[in-house]
């Protein structure tokens, strides 16, 4: 299923991973929110988990032709291996995120915690961008 994407970490825009990996393979990025869901700090990149919060974020959606290979760069980035693999440090589901100037609420893939995974202290506000703890050094991951 074609889906955009919701990044909520280093891969919004202006963020440390965001040219790295989504330069030139995203025709349109704009501000989103992801009821239903909390933002935890990770080891220099944060984790989403469902709950009773919102996290603020950006919806990608893919250039044309450039689907496929966005999907494998963020499957490999954040170490998404299959449904409930093992290995997984996120899950990648679909949800309902909701644009910001318009309201309208469209699906998309969202990479959460996997079950297991260590969490850090809730970012209150549910916005990485605006948080007051840095980014861990050598940081390089996130949705």
């Amino acid at each position: 299923m074609t889906l955009p994407f919701f990044v909520y970490g280093t891969l919004r825009p202006g963020e440390y991973n965001h040219d790295r990996f989504l330069l030139g393979r995203t025709v349109e990025e704009v501000p989103a929110r992801l009821p239903g869901a909390l933002l935890y700090e990770g080891p220099g990149y944060p984790y989403a988990v469902p709950g009773e919060g919102e996290i603020a974020g950006d919806l990608l959606t893919a250039a044309p032709g450039a689907y496929g290979a966005l999907l494998s760069v963020l499957d490999r980035l954040e170490e998404y291996v299959g449904p409930g693999h093992p290995l997984n440090l996120y899950e990648r589901a679909e949800r309902e995120v909701v644009r910001v100037g318009d309201g309208a609420a469209v699906r998309a893939w969202v990479y959460f915690a996997a079950p297991g995974t260590p969490l850090g202290p809730l970012i209150g506000g549910g916005d990485w961008v605006t948080r007051t703890a840095p980014p861990a050094p050598g940081a390089r991951r996130t949705p």
